[in-house]
C-alpha cells in the first residue's frame, strides 16, 4: 500500500436485516451450505486494503451467526429503511476515514472491487462518495426492476439511478452508450456519511428506492467507477441458484469456505 493509504483507516460495513421486503430472511439463506451474509463478509475480508470488516444489523439471529463464525457485529436500530442510514449509525462506533458499504446481498463480491472503489479517494481531494457499477450485458437485466440502472455525466459522476430501463433502449444502442447497473458497493468519506444520513429523504430516492439519489438531489458529487466481473445481487429466491452455479467454479471459494 502507498504511504498515503497507510494514513487512512478503511473499514467495510455490511448492512443486513432479516425483514427485507422482497426476500425476507435472505441474509441467512444458505449458498453452497454457507449463509449468504458469511459469503459476503469472508470475501470482503480477503481485501488487504481494509483495516476491518463489520456487519451492521438489527437482528439477533444474524449477530449470532456472524459471531459464531468469528466475525464482528455492530447492532443498530430497526427503524432504518435505507442501508446507508444503517451503516451511518454503525460508523458512529467506529474509527475510520473511509467507510465502504458492501450490501449483504452481493455474494459474488471480489476483493479487487473494494480496491477499485477506494482508489479515487487517493487521486482526488474533497471526494465525498464513490459508487461501483458494472455493464449490463442482456436485455432481461436491463428491463429488470431489481437492477438499478445508472447514467453519468461526462466527468464520470452520477446523474441518476432508476429501476426503469434508462437511457432509452432504442436510442442508446445506436449511440454506442454503455448500459450500467449500480452495485451495492459504495465508499464514503467518513464525515460525508454522517452528513448524508442527516439529509432529508428526497422524492427521487423514495420513488426509485435508491439511496444515492438522495445525495445527488442534495447537490453532492457521486463518483462512478466501472468494474468487470459477474455480479448477481440476490433479490429474489431464484437468484440463489444462479449464484450457486457461478460459485461452484469460483477459485476464490477455497480461500474462505472453511474460515
Amino acid at each position: 500500500m502507498e504511504e498515503s493509504r497507510k494514513e487512512k483507516r478503511i473499514i467495510a460495513i455490511i448492512p443486513v436485516r432479516m425483514a427485507a421486503t422482497r426476500f425476507p430472511n435472505k441474509p441467512l439463506r444458505k449458498i453452497l451450505g454457507l449463509p449468504m451474509v458469511e459469503h459476503v463478509r469472508r470475501r470482503v475480508s480477503l481485501c488487504d486494503e481494509l483495516d476491518d470488516v463489520i456487519v451492521a444489523t438489527c437482528d439477533d439471529e444474524i449477530r449470532e451467526v456472524v459471531h459464531r463464525a468469528g466475525g464482528k457485529v455492530v447492532m443498530t436500530s430497526d427503524i432504518h429503511e435505507r442501508c446507508t442510514d444503517r451503516i451511518a449509525e454503525a460508523a458512529l462506533e467506529i474509527e475510520a476515514d473511509i467507510i465502504v458499504n458492501v450490501q449483504g446481498d452481493e455474494p459474488l463480491v471480489l476483493p479487487e472491487m473494494l480496491t477499485a472503489v477506494i482508489e479515487p479517494f487517493f487521486k482526488e481531494t474533497g471526494l465525498p462518495c464513490v459508487n461501483l457499477v458494472t455493464r449490463i450485458t442482456d436485455d432481461t437485466e436491463f428491463n429488470d426492476p431489481n437492477a438499478p440502472k445508472v447514467v453519468t455525466n461526462t466527468f464520470g459522476e452520477l446523474l441518476y439511478i432508476s429501476r426503469e430501463p434508462i437511457p432509452s433502449d432504442k436510442k442508446a444502442d445506436s449511440k454506442g452508450f454503455k448500459k450500467l447497473k449500480q452495485l451495492g458497493i459504495i465508499a464514503f468519506e467518513a464525515d460525508f456519511l454522517q452528513t448524508y444520513t442527516k439529509l432529508k429523504p428526497t422524492p427521487l430516492e423514495q420513488i426509485e428506492s435508491v439511496d444515492m439519489n438522495r445525495a445527488i438531489e442534495h447537490g453532492y458529487r457521486v463518483k462512478i467507477i466501472e468494474t468487470d466481473g459477474t455480479m448477481i445481487g440476490v433479490d429474489i429466491p431464484s437468484d440463489i441458484k444462479r449464484v450457486e452455479e457461478i460459485l461452484k467454479d469460483d477459485p476464490l471459494l477455497k480461500d474462505y469456505i472453511d474460515m
